[in-house]
């Protein structure tokens, strides 16, 4: 295997494990970091989605009670069906609406200007969400409603746009929906994994064909690093929030793009579309 290969693999391993629940994108982050390193065609674009399931098994990991006594409850607490059948609803307009769209989404803005300016719109939604006043309805997961659960979904279809953030989406979307920050932020993170689940199983069948034995040590170098750092991101942004707001990711949603902006704009780097 190929030592440089391997060490984007491990870059971009890195960059989906710290972005993925972060409110900054990881989709942009991977897409600019992907054309940064040159790996950027179909095998590429398939590696970034396909690491997700390492980002999703920390989630697991570190929710691991809860999932176990959720799958035991399932066929005798109505806990545990509410809580199914919010994630199943939050789920629906995500995949409905990419499944619709997400082909011509594809095709027109995933290249790194485009992120780069979602990167910044969505700074700004920030900005603004963190500004209002914060009437705390629902303190935990497990208040959810069914009609609560579909508000989210509605939020978390925004990150189809690329630069949006998906957990971004969801967690402000939550505030402005009445949620606690630890539970817009949990919720998040247990709505990543039938998502992510999602969207990796249907590229890995769409790109079957891209798949080959000797890329197996590329996918287990992204895998792991994906795993660690979102298993590290995930605890640090759970304290984080305890204290503190989300304006500085909007802060470095902005200087974040326009770098990018300012970068293609003077020629200082070579952004290709992806």
């Amino acid at each position: 295997m190929d030592a440089t290969l391997l060490l984007h693999a491990l870059i971009l391993g890195i960059v989906e494990g710290l972005t993925e629940f972060l409110p900054v994108s990881s989709t942009g982050h991977l897409i600019l970091a992907g054309d940064l390193l040159g790996f950027n065609d179909e095998r590429g674009k398939l590696f970034e989605i396909v690491i997700q399931s390492g980002a999703i098994l920390a989630v697991c990991w570190e929710y691991r009670a809860k999932l176990i006594a959720v799958i035991g409850g399932l066929p005798r607490e109505p806990a545990a069906q509410r809580f199914v059948l919010n994630l199943f609803i939050a789920f629906l307009p995500l995949a409905i609406l990419g499944l619709l769209f997400g082909k011509a989404i594809k095709a027109s803005l995933f290249n790194p200007v485009a992120v780069a300016a979602a990167f910044i719109v969505g700074a700004f939604v920030i900005l603004w969400a963190e500004k209002r006043e914060h009437t705390i309805r629902i303190d935990s997961v497990d208040d959810l409603t069914p009609a609560d659960a579909f508000k989210l979904g509605l939020a978390q279809a925004c990150a189809l746009i690329p630069g949006t953030s998906r957990s971004g989406a969801t967690i402000i979307g939550g505030l402005l929906f009445g949620l606690s920050r630890k539970a817009a932020t949990e919720f998040s993170f247990f709505l990543a994994i039938p998502t992510l689940l999602a969207a990796t199983a249907y590229q890995l069948y769409k790109e079957r064909h891209l798949l080959a034995f000797d890329d197996l040590g590329m996918w287990a170098v992204g895998f792991v690093a994906s795993f660690v750092s979102a298993f590290l991101c995930v605890r640090w942004l759970l304290r984080f929030i305890s204290t503190h707001d989300f304006t500085v990711f909007a802060w470095y949603r902005i200087v974040f793009g326009i770098v990018v902006l300012a970068t293609w704009q003077f020629g200082l780097v070579d952004w290709t579309n992806p």
